[in-house]
């Protein structure tokens, strides 16, 4: 298959979607296996392959470190007030 018309970019956010779906699935061996040693590896393997993308995305200047913050805060607040 011919990349060539697509720029990193998309290439990189189509490369962090793969990335959230293996996240997704590392947390749906826990749920259906449990937490051993095995499963909880490769949940933080998949986070941090995600994480590694959000700092390309970042570096491409795609997404804003402050922006990340904001959100990330904001969620935090939501999940206090949620639990």
């Amino acid at each position: 298959m011919d990349l060539s018309y697509f720029d990193n970019s998309v290439i990189n956010l189509e490369v962090l979607a793969e990335e959230a779906a293996e996240v997704i699935q590392a947390k749906s061996k826990i749920i259906r296996f449990g937490f051993n040693e095995q499963n909880c590896k490769r949940l933080e393997t998949e986070i941090g392959d995600f994480l590694a993308l959000v700092d390309i995305l970042l570096d491409e200047k795609l997404i804003s470190s402050n922006g990340l913050q904001e959100a990330k805060k904001a969620k935090l607040e939501k999940l206090v007030n949620y639990y």
